[in-house]
């Protein structure tokens, strides 16, 4: 039961993590830190360079988590790793944006052409998955279910309105 209970809070502390970072880091933001990156002014202080690369590594992690995690949104993360790199070293940032996964997804989300098809319904499918496995598994409070299917609900309504990206042949 106290195991239980503690991916539980980790869950719902997740889901509070990334609501604060959605109202505190809006996404705007995100992007105007990003087009500032464009610029690809490295920061000189070694310092603050390593800082940079520490936390867009953490946040790419965040994201890769968030593939797999479907309460953790994964595309602020990645976009919180493009601008930490872009700022702090040329090498992590040109891996990122010309990954095989990454590159293109974040390229065609920063500008505004939307997620592919597959991404959409293969990111709700595991959504799907994972709540009704923790719900079945691991949850045994029944109010605790009813909150983690409402947070799915959500998060489905809010994938299907992203735009979808339509590959120019």
């Amino acid at each position: 039961m106290q195991v239980h209970l503690t991916i539980t809070f980790f869950v719902l502390s997740s889901v509070k993590l990334t609501t604060s970072l959605f109202n505190k880091f809006n996404i705007s933001v995100i992007e105007g830190m990003l087009k500032k990156s464009n610029k690809r002014e490295i920061i000189s202080n070694n310092f603050s360079r390593y800082f940079l690369i520490i936390a867009g590594t953490i946040f790419l992690g965040f994201g890769l988590i968030g593939i797999f995690l479907p309460i953790l949104p994964t595309t602020p993360f990645l976009l919180l790793s493009a601008a930490c790199y872009a700022r702090s070293s040329q090498k992590f940032y040109n891996w990122l944006m010309n990954n095989k996964w990454f590159g293109n997804y974040i390229k065609n989300y920063r500008e505004g052409k939307g997620v592919p098809l597959k991404f959409k319904i293969v990111t709700i499918l595991l959504l799907w998955i994972t709540i009704f496995t923790s719900i079945y598994s691991i949850i045994d409070n029944f109010w605790i279910g009813m909150f983690l299917f409402m947070i799915g609900i959500c998060v489905t309504v809010h994938i299907i309105t992203i735009k979808t990206y339509k590959r120019r042949h």
